[in-house]
């Protein structure tokens, strides 16, 4: 095999498949760069470490056709480091692979394109077309609140429902669930003609990729293709594909409460600010004792929030618009930020009912008939 490319073009779209090239896999291909030179001027990239992984095209000049595997992340140290545009890359038969550029010379081992993992199949018959930003901003909503490592895997990620013109996404780790749904414009690309109607779980890692892949422009459109255990994301020049999360996700609507006893509505900013002030304590405490909570009392249109420990206290006051009763409750104040942080309005909603019992918090502002989030958080007992 032997290629010219740009070295600045191969930079440019080795740095996302990095992700998914991982170097601690007992087998060394998954943490290559699957190179792939077809003529006369196509060279694909491919990486995946199992369960998840990327491709993309670029340019290039092919002198001689192959396929091969080098390490993906000396591969990128070199394209790093030579000193010139225009790099050429080649593989021999003893799976020498050497880099020139200018009167720089690198060689490295290679592997056999064949011993690369076997990937999944890339296109489908079945899926859908949506705006990156507008999948972007749903998966940032309810990404605080995907478990990590928990003993019931499909809670491990987020779980995706799409009907038609409806788009759902739902996380949930044991404390908190977020809950946000989007009527928005999807394009079927179910080539039976059926309904739009499909519900997948993504795992964390996934999400969390695919988050940094996106970008915010609502108006640019990306694909996706649906497989039984994995799902295809066309963005640009990039294919990003993933398995999923085997299982059926929990009945977070029988979780959630809808018939609360007393309301608070506060403005966002302010709140979170005196949350991170409490933090300076709170986090302290971590350290400390493993916990971090800080107690809210609501009395008379007035929001107090203290925190203490062995370090010091803390004490605020936050006035809100108050239905209700008083009450006094504490939570875990990380788990209370980023809650509060994912609700999209300047103006918060907070439901509450008593001390032991979860509270919803969602937007204030405007009802939009289109969009309804909702994020729920379960209090902690204090002996205090």
């Amino acid at each position: 095999m032997k290629i010219v490319f740009n070295r600045q073009s191969i930079l440019s779209v080795i740095a996302p498949l990095m992700s998914t090239a991982t170097g601690k896999a007992t087998n060394p291909a998954m943490g290559g760069i699957l190179i792939e030179a077809k003529h006369p001027d196509t060279c694909i990239l491919t990486t995946f470490d199992g369960e998840k992984g990327m491709r993309t095209t670029v340019e290039s000049k092919v002198t001689e056709e192959g396929f091969y595997i080098v390490n993906a992340q000396k591969f990128m140290q070199i394209m790093r480091v030579m000193n010139g545009e225009e790099v050429t890359f080649s593989v021999d038969s003893r799976l020498s692979a050497q880099f020139v550029c200018g009167k720089s010379t690198h060689r490295m081992n290679a592997l056999e394109g064949a011993s690369f993992p076997e990937l999944p199949i890339l296109e489908s018959n079945r899926g859908f077309c949506v705006g990156e930003g507008i999948f972007r901003k749903m998966l940032g909503k309810i990404m605080h609140a995907m478990a990590v490592n928990n003993q019931r895997p499909v809670l491990n990620g987020c779980y995706v429902a799409v009907e038609n013109g409806t788009l759902l996404t739902v996380s949930c780790d044991g404390c908190k669930i977020a809950k946000c749904s989007l009527r928005t414009e999807l394009v079927n690309r179910n080539e039976d003609g059926s309904d739009l109607r499909f519900r997948f779980i993504l795992p964390i890692k996934t999400v969390n990729e695919l988050y940094k892949l996106l970008s915010d422009d609502e108006a640019k459109e990306m694909s996706i293709h649906m497989a039984r255990k994995h799902i295809v994301f066309y963005i640009g020049d990039l294919i990003f594909f993933s398995l999923l999360v085997d299982g059926e996700y929990i009945d977070y609507d029988r979780i959630i409460i809808r018939q609360h006893k007393i309301y608070t509505t506060v403005d966002k900013e302010e709140l979170v600010s005196a949350l991170e002030r409490a933090a300076l304590i709170t986090e302290e405490r971590v350290a400390e004792t493993g916990r971090s909570n800080v107690k809210l009392t609501l009395e008379s249109g007035v929001l107090k929030i203290t925190a203490s420990s062995t370090a010091g206290s803390t004490y605020d006051e936050v006035e809100v618009g108050h239905e209700g009763g008083d009450l006094t409750i504490s939570f875990s104040n990380r788990f209370l930020i980023d809650s509060i942080r994912a609700c999209d309005s300047d103006t918060v909603r907070i439901a509450l009912s008593s001390p032991l019992t979860s509270i919803n918090i969602e937007p204030a502002d405007g009802k939009d008939e289109n969009a309804e989030d909702i994020f729920m958080l379960l209090p902690v007992r204090t002996k205090e």
